[in-house]
């Protein structure tokens, strides 16, 4: 993992370590991941169902937090050598505030702590368009363009 992997539309590249690509892992009940996150891009929104989170920042500066079960955010903005935890189920973000590339990496207290993106999950899922509609206050057609952005089998 000496080098990025490939970049998202939010500027995110993710590189895991599982028992999946690195098998001697398989039955420790732990995994890895590099991310690199381009200056002003995001890690959105998201959650591991499975595993806490915990980020050791090797480069750069990220804004990173967590929401607690009281929807209070946590959060701060970290650089080289910090580190920050995300208790297992939380919803956390990142965000690169500086003027380099964010590279950090995270362990996880499970071999499969699984992923969660809250946009995704909640605009590419599937959900009825009314609840969506009624849920976050947005029209019809603000509805249909996070769909389209989000699901991929709807038509671009």
């Amino acid at each position: 993992m000496k080098t990025s992997g490939n970049f998202s539309e939010t500027g995110l590249a993710v590189i895991p370590a599982n028992p999946t690509n690195f098998p001697g892992l398989n039955t420790l009940g732990m995994s890895f991941a590099r991310t690199d996150i381009e200056v002003g891009g995001i890690n959105p929104p998201h959650f591991h169902p499975r595993a806490t989170e915990l980020i050791h920042v090797i480069q750069g500066k990220v804004y990173a937090g967590f929401v607690d079960s009281n929807n209070k955010v946590f959060a701060r903005i970290l650089e080289q050598g910090e580190v920050m935890v995300f208790p297992r189920g939380l919803v956390h973000f990142m965000m690169n505030v500086g003027d380099e590339d964010v590279t950090l990496f995270g362990s996880f207290n499970s071999q499969n702590p699984g992923l969660q993106k809250i946009p995704s999950a909640v605009f590419g899922s599937g959900i009825d368009e009314e609840l969506l509609q009624k849920a976050f206050g947005l029209s019809s057609k603000q509805i249909g363009t996070m769909k389209r952005k989000l699901d991929p089998k709807q038509e671009r």
